[in-house]
C-alpha cells in the first residue's frame, strides 16, 4: 500500500513525538512492504508566527489532498494573549470542520504494567478497564453563536449550544457500531434534566437504541458520569456524549489511567481520512529537552492504520510493541511512578519500541 499522510507537527513537544511516531510508521511500513509518504504542513502557533494565521490555506488543501493526517501538538504561553479568533487552539476546530471530522474516538485503557500509576484505589482498578468515548466534535457549544451584550448585570458574555437530531443521529450511529466490536455496551451521557439539547440528544438516542437490539443501552448524566468515572471505570464500555462534556470527561477518563500521556485519539467522519493525534497538550514546560512520552502519539499512529488505511494488523503489532515495552518495565518521567531507576527519553522510549517491533 502507498499512502500519504499530512504531518502537523505544531507547538511545543509535537515536533518531538511527530517525529517518534514517523519512526514507528516507517519501520512498520518497512516490515509490511507499504510505502508511506510524510508531508509537513504548519499549523498552531508555529503557523502564526510565519504566516499570521493558526491555519494557512496551504494547510488546509495539503490534508484535503492526504489520505490522513497526524498531528501532534498545539498552543502555548508564547501566543496566550492573542485574540480568541487568533489563538493557536482556533486551528483546531478549523481543520476539523475543512476535513468534516464530526467523531473524535478517545480510547481509556489502563495498562496492567501501569497500575501503579492509576490514582485510584487497587480494588476499583483490579484488572484493568478498557474504556471508549465518542466525542461529537463538531456542533454544540463550541460551535455556536457567542459575543457580548449588556445583560441585567452589565456587560455580559454568552456561548449558545445547537443540536440537530442529524448530528445526533449520526454521531449515535458511530457509538452503537463501534460497541458492536467491543462489549455491546453504550452509556450516552447528557444533561437531560435540565438543557434542551440533552433533551433531544436523549430522545434521539433511546430511537436509535431500537436499531441495536443487541447493544445494552443507558443514559447517564453527566456529572453522576464524571463520579462514576472514578468509582467503577469498568462499568463503562462505549460512552457517547456531546462536544463540550465529551471533552471534559475524556480528560478525567485520561487521568485515571495514569498518564494524559498514554492515550491516543481519532477524528472521524464519513470517509476514510481521519485525523489523528494524542489527547495531551503541547507540554510547553518540557519542550525541546527530550523528555516527552511519546507513546499516546505513536498509538495515534496505530489508530491510523486502522481507522483510515485499513491495516489492522499492522495497527496490531505496533500496539502489542508498546504493550511489550511497558511489561519489560521501560518508563518516560510521566509514568516512572515510584519505579526505581532513571526514565528514558523520548528517543530512548521510541528506540525501544522500535526494537520490538
Amino acid at each position: 500500500m502507498k499512502a500519504e499522510i499530512a504531518l502537523l507537527k505544531g507547538d511545543g513537544i509535537g515536533p518531538e513525538i511527530v517525529d517518534s511516531t514517523v519512526a514507528v510508521l516507517e519501520k512498520t511500513a518497512q516490515i509490511y512492504g507499504h510505502e508511506f509518504v510524510f508531508k509537513p504542513y504548519l499549523i498552531g502557533g508555529c503557523a502564526i508566527d510565519a504566516t499570521g494565521q493558526p491555519l494557512p490555506e496551504e494547510t488546509v488543501n495539503g490534508c484535503l489532498a492526504s489520505d490522513c493526517v497526524l498531528l501532534g501538538a498545539v498552543g502555548g504561553p508564547k501566543w496566550d494573549g492573542l485574540a480568541g479568533d487568533k489563538r493557536p487552539e482556533k486551528a483546531l476546530l478549523g481543520i476539523r470542520a475543512a476535513l468534516g471530522l464530526y467523531t473524535n474516538l478517545r480510547p481509556a485503557k489502563l495498562y496492567p504494567a501501569l497500575r501503579a500509576a492509576s490514582p485510584l484505589k487497587d480494588e476499583i482498578v483490579e484488572g484493568g478497564f478498557d474504556i471508549m468515548i465518542v466525542r461529537e466534535l463538531t456542533g454544540g457549544i463550541y460551535f455556536g453563536e457567542r459575543g457580548f451584550r449588556e445583560g441585567r448585570y452589565g456587560r455580559e458574555a454568552f456561548d449558545t449550544e445547537a443540536y440537530s437530531v442529524t448530528e445526533i443521529e449520526r454521531i449515535g450511529r458511530v457509538a452503537f457500531n463501534t460497541a458492536m466490536k467491543r462489549s455491546r455496551r453504550v452509556c450516552s451521557v447528557d444533561k437531560a434534566n435540565v438543557l434542551e439539547t440533552s433533551r433531544l440528544w436523549r430522545q434521539t438516542m433511546h430511537r436509535l437504541a431500537e436499531e441495536f437490539p443487541d447493544v445494552a443501552y443507558t443514559d447517564m448524566f453527566v456529572d453522576n458520569a464524571a463520579m462514576q468515572l472514578v468509582r467503577d471505570p469498568r462499568q463503562f464500555d462505549v460512552i457517547v456524549t456531546s462536544n463540550m462534556f465529551g471533552d471534559i470527561l475524556s480528560d478525567e477518563a485520561s487521568q485515571i489511567t495514569g498518564s494524559i500521556g498514554m492515550l491516543p485519539s481519532a477524528s472521524l467522519g464519513d470517509g476514510t481520512r481521519g485525523m489523528y493525534e494524542p489527547i495531551h497538550g503541547s507540554a510547553p514546560d518540557i519542550a525541546g529537552q527530550n523528555k516527552a512520552d511519546p507513546i499516546a502519539a505513536v498509538l495515534s499512529g496505530a489508530m491510523m492504520l486502522r481507522y483510515s488505511l485499513g491495516l489492522a494488523e499492522e495497527a496490531d503489532r505496533i500496539e502489542r510493541a508498546v504493550d511489550d515495552v511497558l511489561n519489560a518495565g521501560f518508563r518516560t518521567a510521566d509514568i516512572m511512578g515510584s519505579k526505581q531507576g532513571s526514565p528514558l527519553t523520548c528517543t530512548e522510549m521510541t528506540e525501544r519500541i522500535l526494537e520490538a517491533l
